[in-house]
């Protein structure tokens, strides 16, 4: 069973940890778009299930075994693929994102309460691949102190503030999950895309991980802005001209797929997720975010100011995988400080579309040998 969704949330009330309650703007511009029918880990925390972990400290030399610096950014040193900065800067960018997408789409799909209600003596798991900041996770952890938390990345997750059960780990998501099979209740995963050679294969991988009935959801984002008619922007990397911010895009998006990632896993992903056998209960949703604050609409303008700051440090962010692809600096600089003169005049009307899909693991799912 699936259903698509096309949804706003409604913003009359606060959003509930669980609320999945959505509006459109009807007779609008905001109106949507019609619907269209690793081998092994590294547990740097040092911690075990217990209630009162061991308090872990990254020493400099694991730093420095962790992090590499590039055109003047901290990356990771683990993976070719992404290219994306792993720095304090970048995890500030992901802590004020995630904020806003908690605005945008709510805490947490609705099942995630039957999901993580456990019976007494059980334990319930949650798995979050690509972590970054670490800001989701931590949520959960604080949201559902009796459920074990544990953050994937390619860097540990540094926070002062990390709930007792919660454990950081670093791996690298295209080895492969098979050392997580059949261990958790919900897999997480959010704009990771760019550093996956195979997604599809992490979603299946995803669903070995999860236990019966459990709960997975993914959320990407397609490297493209859209105009006024929710229509998607399409231009090429031979033409150096206006619309700037998708033109930038167009450089990243190219840029991706040079490195090895999955720039258009947003296009596939219902699909991937939809026509996996071992999945039911499919929902899918977009999610229609303003690009600057070019609407005095609330909470639209809200959100447009919130995503044009993401969008500000996604543009510094995006240097050393440009440049590192081999776009000429003078050129980067050309595209970032008209990409950033044109957020700043809000005179283009613009969205970046979310896309997210949850399902639940079938009972009777039994993986191909």
């Amino acid at each position: 069973m699936s259903r698509r969704e096309l949804n706003y949330p409604d913003v009359d009330s606060d959003s509930d940890m669980d609320s999945d309650s959505h509006s459109s703007m009807s007779g609008s511009i905001f109106d949507p778009p019609p619907s269209e029918s690793s081998a092994t880990s590294y547990d740097v925390s040092m911690r075990s299930e217990s209630p009162t972990p061991s308090i872990y400290s990254m020493t400099s030399s694991m730093r420095a075994a962790a992090y590499k610096l590039e055109y003047g950014r901290g990356l990771n040193n683990y993976s070719e693929v992404y290219s994306l900065p792993a720095d304090d800067e970048e995890l500030d960018r992901l802590d004020a994102q995630h904020e806003l997408f908690k605005q945008v789409m709510g805490r947490y799909p609705p099942p995630i309460r039957q999901v993580l209600a456990a019976a007494p003596g059980e334990i319930k798991s949650v798995l979050d691949l690509g972590c970054g900041s670490g800001s989701w996770i931590m949520d959960v952890a604080r949201d559902f102190p009796d459920a074990n938390c544990v953050a994937v990345d390619l860097v540990p997750m540094q926070s002062a503030d990390m709930p007792p059960n919660c454990r950081s780990e670093v791996d690298d998501i295209n080895l492969g999950l098979e050392h997580y099979y059949n261990d958790f209740d919900y897999v997480h995963a959010r704009l990771i895309s760019s550093g996956i050679k195979d997604y599809e294969r992490v979603v299946d991988h995803a669903v070995n991980v999860l236990r019966p009935r459990g709960l997975l959801e993914f959320m990407e984002f397609d490297f493209h802005t859209y105009d006024g008619n929710f229509r998607r922007i399409e231009l090429p990397t031979t033409v150096i001209d206006p619309p700037w911010w998708p033109r930038w895009l167009a450089f990243a998006e190219m840029s991706v797929h040079q490195r090895g990632g999955s720039a258009d896993a947003a296009t596939h992903l219902h699909r991937w997720v939809s026509e996996h056998p071992g999945l039911e209960d499919v929902v899918y949703q977009d999610f229609w975010v303003p690009t600057s604050p070019w609407t005095q609409q609330q909470p639209y303008r809200s959100w447009g100011n919130q995503m044009r700051d993401d969008i500000l440090a996604f543009l510094l962010s995006g240097r050393p995988l440009m440049l590192g692809c081999g776009v000429p600096e003078p050129l980067v600089d050309e595209l970032e400080e008209n990409a950033r003169t044109e957020l700043m005049d809000c005179r283009e009307i613009g969205y970046i579309r979310l896309q997210r899909v949850y399902a639940r693991k079938r009972v009777d799912y039994v993986p191909p040998s």
